[in-house]
């Protein structure tokens, strides 16, 4: 049985999960946009400013003749200030006249464009070339390294944003879709508890009026209607066998004293044999049917105590050997520890009973059934094997049902309520029983949920 312990892979997978995550993403792709879009028209004007500042100056040394270009390009030099603006004056051979900016390399005239560096220069530049009517060019630079340095800042935003927001988005998804999964959990033990047979059980309903809790309501309705329905088919049913089995009784004990009659012939003997053999079948399922219906109604839990299942196995094991000597099938118990649970043993050795009856009844002549118990990781059990022709894995939740034989017992003799009567036990513990094929035959396993002790 599946843990009901909350699991990502579940989360995950959950609706509330995957659209909080969708809408998160939705939301982070919009603010990094929105980020970047500033630092785009951030970026963009201030290359601006820095391209009219270039611009103006360049076309001021561009209007001085040129015997005076060297001379004015110093001054601007010594008249910057900031020491944020380069200037040069080189001729077409790439040779400085004047200034502090060497010519980078081929660069289109008229127009800005931005250096990593420049010789003698280590920072990012933005750099304009106008060339003079004398063939020499005008070189004016403009330092962008707080530019750059503020691109960079926010290009580290934009990233640590990234790296930031991604587990926020995360850890929101998840705590939106633990709430759900938990209900979702709850509803799935309710369901279970439903579908072993307490159709009295119900959905919780938190009163939000969310898809959950009309999802509960609805198959509260459902069960509820279910409830009514099973209730009257098996009131119907306990009805007709306890009002019909005392005058079967009494049909049966009458035939009976009629076959010791003296003057009967033997044909007619045989006759009546065969009748009385007829009720006693039927006489057997309908005191089956009360047994259920008394397992069903009452629920006693007030004789559980401590049971060693080990040793009740052993018990019915060796109660039934003689019938399994007289079929010539080898009946052997394999216990090799002690195992308690909480349950009450009366109970619990009726359905063990059941269970090997069956067993013996289904295998054949030569055949083996073992019974066992044991721990399966945390969890005790009682087990019934035999090599017989098993049950096909779409017909063991079938055969669970009243009067549901299976295919395989076509042929042989009972009333099909045993597995009913070994399953109503199994109920009123809050057990679970599982049915597996013995390749060949069929192992069928009660499962003791309560944490035993293995002592």
């Amino acid at each position: 049985m599946r843990s009901d312990r909350l699991r990502w892979s579940d989360i995950r997978k959950t609706s509330a999960f995957r659209l909080a995550l969708l809408l998160e993403m939705a939301a982070m792709a919009g603010l990094l946009f929105l980020l970047v879009l500033i630092y785009g028209l951030i970026s963009h004007e201030l290359n601006q400013r820095s391209d009219r500042v270039l611009h103006t100056e360049a076309s001021r040394l561009a209007s001085v003749p040129t015997n005076r270009l060297p001379a004015q390009i110093e001054r601007s030099i010594g008249n910057s200030i900031s020491g944020l603006n380069y200037f040069g004056l080189v001729t077409p051979d790439g040779r400085l006249l004047a200034g502090n900016l060497r010519l980078p390399g081929a660069m289109m005239q008229n127009r800005t464009v931005e250096v990593a560096s420049a010789q003698g220069i280590d920072h990012p530049l933005r750099i304009i070339v106008r060339r003079t009517p004398s063939g020499a060019f005008i070189l004016i630079g403009r330092d962008i390294g707080p530019l750059a340095y503020l691109r960079t800042r926010m290009k580290q935003i934009l990233l640590v944003s990234a790296v930031v927001i991604m587990p926020l988005l995360l850890l929101v998804s998840l705590a939106l879709s633990i709430g759900p999964l938990r209900r979702v959990n709850r509803l799935q033990q309710v369901a279970r508890t439903i579908a072993s047979g307490h159709l009295d059980a119900r959905m919780p309903v938190t009163g939000r009026r969310d898809e959950l809790d009309l999802f509960a309501d609805t198959v509260n309705q459902m069960i509820t209607a279910v409830e009514r329905t099973v209730g009257q088919v098996k009131s119907v049913t306990d009805a007709i066998a306890h009002d019909l089995r005392t005058p079967l009784t009494h049909v049966r004990n009458q035939l009976y004293r009629t076959s010791r009659e003296a003057g009967l012939a033997p044909q007619q003997v045989a006759k009546i044999d065969r009748s009385i053999d007829e009720l006693d079948f039927v006489i057997e399922r309908f005191a089956a049917l009360l047994r259920i219906s008394e397992l069903e109604a009452t629920k006693r839990t007030s004789n559980f105590a401590a049971v060693r299942l080990d040793e009740l196995a052993a018990s019915v094991a060796e109660l039934y050997a003689p019938l399994a000597e007289d079929k010539n099938i080898v009946l052997s118990c394999n216990v090799s520890q002690r195992i308690i649970a909480q349950g009450d043993e009366k109970l619990l050795f009726e359905a063990v009973s059941n269970l090997i009856d069956n067993a013996i009844k289904f295998t054949p002549d030569g055949g083996i059934v073992i019974v066992g118990a044991g721990m399966m990781e945390d969890t005790a059990y009682i087990s019934v094997s035999d090599n017989g022709p098993g049950v096909p894995a779409h017909q063991r939740n079938a055969i669970l049902r009243r009067f549901d034989r299976g295919s395989a017992a076509v042929s042989t003799t009972g009333s099909g309520l045993g597995l009913s009567i070994v399953m109503a036990i199994v109920q009123v513990h809050q057990f679970s029983l599982e049915l597996d094929g013995a390749n060949p035959g069929l192992t069928v396993r009660i499962m003791a949920k309560n944490r035993p002790r293995n002592a």
